[in-house]
């Protein structure tokens, strides 16, 4: 059976369409947004912006994790994964807390910049990836996000922070969204 074929185009056009869609929702918030608590999650929708942003700079270690235990023995992934998965109670705090802090400074006015410059990083690195390396990979905690599966390949990385962010983007209370 056939390889599957990854087709860059489409994983470089969702980092992009989250761009754009992203530098629309700064410009819709109003100053009343900002500090209105987001739907569903504990944090403001300045700090859930942030948080969606995260998830795209988190790719960048992921890819570099993968790129390191996806050439281990399977059973050296795997074990990774498990020890991810038991650390879950203060990941989540970490995640929490690290956004809310991470809110302060990169906060509304600088946000869209530093987004801008995580998908340029994203879409470089995404042109340079040879074919035949987007099929390895490796476990994820399953635990720590519900868009992480047991076992995720490269391209399934490069997928994985436009389906958070279109998670987290339906919790915004933003006024010009709803």
């Amino acid at each position: 059976m056939p390889e599957p074929v990854t087709d860059r185009s489409v994983l470089a056009a969702d980092l992009e369409r989250a761009r754009a869609d992203f530098h629309t929702l700064l410009g819709l918030a109003g100053e009343d947004d900002w500090g209105k608590a987001s739907a569903g999650t504990r944090w403001s929708n300045e700090q859930l912006l942030f948080h969606m942003l995260f998830g795209y700079m988190v790719v960048r270690r992921l890819l570099v994790l993968l790129r390191v235990l996806g050439r281990l023995p399977d059973g050296v992934g795997r074990g990774f994964a498990v020890v991810l998965n038991a650390a879950t109670a203060p990941f989540d705090v970490i995640n929490y807390y690290g956004s809310c802090w991470a809110a302060r400074v990169y906060n509304r006015h600088r946000m869209g910049a530093k987004l801008d410059r995580v998908i340029g990083s994203l879409q470089r690195s995404l042109a340079h990836e040879r074919y035949t390396e987007f099929q390895r990979g490796m476990h994820y905690p399953t635990r720590w996000d519900p868009y992480f599966a047991d076992y995720m390949t490269l391209a399934d990385i490069y997928a994985y922070p436009g389906r958070h962010y279109d998670h987290h983007r339906r919790q915004l209370t933003l006024t010009g969204t709803r």
